[in-house]
């Protein structure tokens, strides 16, 4: 009987201990979102998982409570039983269902909203492949696809800017890093033609990281121009008239 009463424990404590780690990412935590995008699609998945997890639990508690009542209570060993129900929902909707990694082919797809989450959260999937230097511009890419993706809202979807953004996101940023995937592990560190594979996909990623600056500031600046227009008209409004009040009130003291 002690030892059954071990092992109960033991079970109870190995359970609180998986609730715990899947709490907080596992034994190994999530990397951080690389942008809004990405992060809101994983808040959404967080979500639906809760709600999975609700659902079941209910479920669970409904079940005790009929059984309760056919049977006249469920005892301690249906409390056991229980518990451990409420865990394994806890771990399995921890991690099921997973955010699904869009596929290459899908990137340019869709508004802008749902072709920044999609690049953002197919370039959290490859960090771990690339070298430090390549995963810091990635995570700054994250941000400037934020900022991007919020010009492109207020651009006309056949603006040929629309266009060139879905190009550069599509297929030039996902093949440069594609590219670097072919090239074995091993001989990504070598020189090749002057530089190694490491040092190339930096570069480029560098080159495509400016490009994506570049777009969003061209874009933002119909925005600019009209902010600097509406500023012109309220000083000449109201800045305008306050300093000819001013001038006629100096004008009415020297008279």
């Amino acid at each position: 009987m002690a030892n059954l009463s071990h092992e109960t424990d033991r079970a109870l404590s190995d359970g609180k201990r998986l609730v715990r780690d899947n709490r907080t990412g596992g034994r190994h935590r999530l990397e951080p979102s690389i942008g809004k995008g990405s992060a809101n699609a994983k808040l959404k998945n967080l979500l639906k998982r809760a709600g999975y997890f609700g659902v079941a639990v209910l479920g669970i508690f409904i079940a005790i409570s009929v059984a309760g009542a056919v049977l006249g209570g469920i005892g301690f060993w249906g409390i056991v039983a229980a518990f451990f129900a409420v865990v394994g929902a806890g771990i399995l909707f921890s991690q099921f269902p997973k955010v699904k990694v869009p596929k290459r082919t899908e990137l340019a797809k869709g508004d802008p909203k749902q072709m920044v989450a999609r690049t953002e959260l197919w370039l959290e999937a490859q960090r771990p492949a690339l070298p430090p230097p390549a995963v810091k511009i990635v995570d700054q890419l994250g941000v400037q696809l934020d900022s991007l993706g919020l010009q492109l809202e207020t651009v006309d979807a056949n603006h040929p800017s629309v266009r060139e953004v879905r190009e550069l996101v599509g297929e030039y940023i996902p093949e440069t890093i594609d590219n670097y995937r072919k090239v074995p592990e091993q001989m990504r560190g070598e020189a090749h033609a002057g530089k190694t594979a490491d040092q190339r996909l930096t570069d480029s990623l560098g080159k495509l990281s400016g490009e994506v600056d570049r777009v969003t500031r061209r874009l933002a600046e119909g925005a600019l121009d009209d902010l600097a227009i509406k500023d012109r008209y309220l000083e000449y409004r109201y800045g305008g008239d306050e300093l000819l009040e001013d001038m006629n009130a100096s004008n009415g003291k020297q008279g």
